[in-house]
C-alpha cells in the first residue's frame, strides 16, 4: 500500500523535523510512505485569503495521483480513537490497495476544488494546532495504527 501525505509549507522547528523523520522512517517498515512537502506560495502576503486557497489548491491537486484515494485533515472531519482509526485503515484503505493520499492545506485551509476532489474528511481533534505540529501528530497517529493493525505493544507501551 501506497500513502502518501501533502502538507503545504516546511517545518521551522528542528525538534519538529526530528520527530517526523522518527517515525518516516517506523512507517516504511508497514507501507510506501511519501511525504511531499510543497513550497509556500510567493508574495502569500499580497493575497487574499480566498486567492490564497486557490493557488495553494491548484498546487495540492498538482500532487495527487489520478487514482489516489483522497483524505483532507480537516476540522469538520470525522473524529477517531486510536483504535477507530486503525480499523478506519484496516477495512477501508488497505483492501483497496489504492494509493491514500493525506493533504493537510495551508493557515486558511482548502480551497472548493480540494474539497471536491477529496473523498472523505478527518479531523485530529477539535483543537486546532499549528500546520506544522499537525504533521507530526497525524504521521504518529498513522504508525500507531499499523502497530494496533499488527497486535504490536507501541500503543501501551
Amino acid at each position: 500500500m501506497k500513502i502518501t501525505l501533502i502538507v503545504v509549507g516546511k517545518t521551522a522547528f528542528e525538534y519538529l523535523k526530528e520527530g517526523v523523520a522518527i517515525y518516516e522512517k517506523r512507517l516504511r517498515r508497514y507501507c510506501n510512505f511519501n511525504l511531499v512537502v510543497l513550497p509556500d506560495v510567493k508574495n502569500a502576503k499580497n493575497l487574499s485569503k480566498a486567492q490564497l486557497k486557490t493557488k495553494e489548491g491548484e498546487i495540492i491537486l498538482k500532487k495527487i495521483n489520478k487514482g489516489a484515494m483522497v483524505v483532507l485533515l480537516d476540522e469538520n472531519g470525522k473524529s477517531y480513537t486510536s483504535e477507530s482509526f486503525a480499523k478506519y485503515l484496516e477495512d477501508k484503505l488497505m483492501p483497496s490497495g489504492k494509493e491514500i493520499c493525506f493533504v493537510v492545506g495551508g493557515a486558511y485551509g482548502f480551497s472548493q476544488e480540494v474539497y471536491d476532489r477529496a473523498n472523505t474528511k478527518i479531523s485530529l481533534s477539535p483543537m486546532t494546532f499549528s500546520h506544522q505540529m499537525v504533521r507530526l501528530f497525524f504521521i504518529e497517529q498513522l504508525y500507531r495504527g499499523f502497530t494496533i493493525i499488527n497486535n504490536e505493544p507501541y500503543h501501551h507501551s
